[in-house]
């Protein structure tokens, strides 16, 4: 069933790419908007309402929440900021977990509060490999597979006291503006593109318009619930995605970047430019949702053309 009334939804992280989309996504339709942010509340666009909260304080976010209808969590630390020290990997895992706890321990204690909440998470889940991943796939061993286990696992109580609630994870997010195109476009921008490693390693990306569609549609219809991958029907190999770029971009696609030299630049953390995921939207397309870019070529028209 498709809801169809204005809802008040709360995204919690709403400062970020992801969230600035999804407000105006949220907004366009009708819905009000509520950013909750550890930052500033200034300036705040018309039609949205921000609020600050600290990530930690569940007393506070219980206020917060009371009256509101659905929540969008997306809070959570840049995994691809700098080098995974163990101290970075601390603050990369608390800051996912602290808001988590924080926001089951709220909406068991409201009365009229959200009882929708669309959790995120990441195609990280699955681990690594070439086989082909959908919502049913095992969890992997590598430390990304564990963080996502716990942050989908953090607000999973509240399924039991009657939350419509939804985990997506998100493949890597194509925008023209922030996120990890400028920086594969860089290269190619300097004539010096090409393949990165061995070129085989697979990408599961999503427009970024698609993602808040996504999310928007899942809030929006009461028969969603449980895992979704957000991804494109058409995820590809490094080699292909590069290609792709360059062809839209009109440069040459030649400079291979090795593997070692990744490695010792970023350490562990290069995994993720060397090791991917093949990861299918199986639920999300069964639900009917129709992508505006399902092919890597239409995106990259679209944001780079």
């Amino acid at each position: 069933m498709e809801t169809e009334a204005e809802m008040r939804v709360v995204i919690i992280g709403g400062k970020g790419l992801i969230g600035q989309a999804l407000a105006k996504e949220l907004g366009s339709h009708g819905h009000q908007v509520t950013i909750l942010t550890r930052g500033d509340t200034q300036s705040q666009p018309a039609g949205e309402t921000w609020l600050n909260w600290d990530g930690k304080d569940a007393q506070k976010l219980l206020g917060l929440i009371e009256g509101q209808e659905a929540i969008v969590n997306l809070a959570g630390e840049s995994i691809g900021k700098s080098r995974w020290t163990n101290q970075r990997k601390e603050k990369i895992l608390t800051s996912r977990l602290e808001p988590c706890i924080a926001l089951a321990e709220a909406m068991t204690k409201t009365r009229n509060g959200p009882r929708m909440l669309v959790q995120a998470s990441a195609v990280g889940y699955y681990g690594t490999g070439t086989s082909e991943f959908n919502e049913n796939s095992e969890q992997g061993r590598d430390w990304l597979a564990s963080i996502c286990q716990k942050w989908e696992n953090s607000t999973a109580s509240l399924e039991d006291s009657g939350t419509r609630r939804v985990v997506i994870r998100s493949g890597v997010v194509l925008a023209r503006e922030g996120g990890v195109l400028s920086q594969l476009s860089l290269p190619f921008r300097f004539f010096i593109g090409g393949p990165v490693g061995s070129g085989q390693q697979w990408v599961s990306w999503i427009h970024l318009l698609d993602e808040v569609k996504a999310i928007r549609f899942l809030i929006e219809h009461e028969a969603c619930h449980g895992v979704y991958n957000l991804t494109a029907p058409e995820p590809v190999m490094n080699r292909s995605m590069g290609k792709t770029l360059a062809h839209v971009l009109q440069r040459p696609f030649w400079f291979p970047l090795p593997a070692f030299a990744l490695k010792l630049a970023l350490g562990e953390m290069s995994t993720l430019v060397l090791d991917g995921q093949n990861v299918f939207p199986t639920k999300l397309l069964q639900t009917g949702f129709q992508f505006e870019f399902p092919t890597l070529e239409s995106a990259l028209q679209d944001l780079c053309g």
